[in-house]
């Protein structure tokens, strides 16, 4: 059965042509090279690496990066719509890519120099090079600001000391974005792949996100030249990275809940008790409209914040109400679909169960739901309540 994303609005009549075939373009991808293989790689706890250069060539990576420096030079509405159906395959894929896009690609082209532009973004956008983002340790998550992780000045460039925790791609990656402090102020720089006292361990033992490498990045007295310094200073730098990223999730999770919806009406109209559909039932009918109800409302945010980022009028404080809102439907809708399929819910024949477990990290990394409550807070009432 054809999988048919519930636009009750019409949602989709507002793409433009280019929005169109990026939408029907990734939708296929995903249905004809994702679906597949994905529950074998979840099972596993395996990323796809032969999606890589198809992704790629699709355009994928660099969506929004200029096309001087190989990227697609598209929209963040484009963006956004290529990462909703990425999700719909897996989180993990979508991350994979939202890394790539948003937490790597952004921070070079934006705070980088010509040669690092040069060097890194053609590679990074054919897929040739893997990036990840070092901001996450063990011991400050949801406050970046008191990172351990520093770096002092020595002849030539910089001695980097310290640990990432929970970074995507990290074992895969060619460059790491770490960020670290300088003098006690934080700064980027681009750690490559063999620089000595560089490794990054992978993660294992995830109910979550399976399909996906986390990594640990160590950094014992890595040297790195001063040709890989970013020119950014302060948590501008990595909090606008996370904006960028957040604004994929908050599409992207509308991929997951819009997956569970489908199977969920799909089982429900075919699953017969009491001598009828379940579909028919009250209760389940109740449930269907309350996903559908949520998916509509998050599509009407994400295409706004969309056409507020590509007028570059988006607040953070805008991006955090769409990631919250999206990923916490999503997360709900993937909880009521199980519901809905019954015990056959935690099978793999159906993707409900992977898309929750995955939407569980969704809903934590990026900044966890309560941090974009503390942030939106903040903005409505003028106290910030996590000082």
């Amino acid at each position: 059965m054809s999988f048919q994303f519930p636009d009750y609005y019409n949602v989709f009549d507002l793409f433009d042509e280019e929005e169109k075939l990026i939408q029907k373009t990734v939708r296929e991808f995903v249905s004809n090279e994702v679906l597949p293989i994905i529950e074998e790689h979840y099972a596993k706890g395996t990323f796809p690496m032969d999606l890589i250069p198809k992704m790629a060539q699709i355009g994928l990576f660099g969506i929004t990066t200029p096309q001087e420096y190989g990227g697609v030079g598209a929209s963040y509405t484009i963006y956004g719509i290529a990462m909703q159906e990425l999700e719909r395959g897996d989180s993990g894929v979508r991350s994979f890519a939202s890394v790539q896009n948003s937490l790597v690609m952004f921070p070079i082209n934006e705070y980088g120099s010509i040669e690092q532009k040069k060097k890194w973004l053609p590679k990074l956008a054919d897929g040739t090079a893997i990036g990840c983002f070092g901001l996450t340790e063990p011991d400050f998550g949801s406050n970046p600001g008191g990172m351990v992780t520093n770096a002092r000045i020595i002849d030539g460039g910089y001695l980097l000391n310290g640990a990432k925790m929970w970074i995507t791609n990290g074992s895969l990656a060619d460059i790491a974005v770490v960020w670290a402090k300088l003098d006690g102020v934080i700064t980027g720089f681009i750690v490559e792949k063999g620089m000595k006292g560089f490794t990054a361990p992978e993660m294992k033992g995830k109910h979550s996100l399976r399909a996906s490498v986390t990594s640990e990045l160590i950094f014992q007295d890595v040297e790195v030249p001063e040709d890989n310094r970013l020119n950014v200073n302060g948590l501008k730098g990595p909090l606008s990275c996370l904006t960028r990223a957040r604004y994929g999730i908050a599409w992207g999770a509308l991929g997951a809940a819009a997956a569970v919806y489908d199977s969920a009406l799909n089982y429900a109209k075919s699953r017969i008790q009491f001598d009828k559909p379940i579909a028919q039932f009250q209760l389940i009918q109740d449930k269907l409209v309350w996903i559908l109800n949520e998916i509509t409302k998050g599509q009407l945010i994400a295409y706004r914040l969309g056409q507020l980022m590509d007028q570059h009028v988006a607040s953070p404080q805008q991006v955090s109400l769409a990631k919250r809102n999206n990923v916490d439907i999503a997360l709900q809708s993937a909880r009521m679909a199980r519901e809905i399929h019954g015990a056959n819910g935690i099978l793999n024949e159906y993707c409900v169960m992977r898309h929750s477990a995955n939407l569980e990290s969704v809903k934590t990394y990026e900044g966890t739901h309560d941090i974009h409550t503390l942030i939106l807070g903040e903005d409505i009432t003028g106290y910030p309540a996590y000082k």
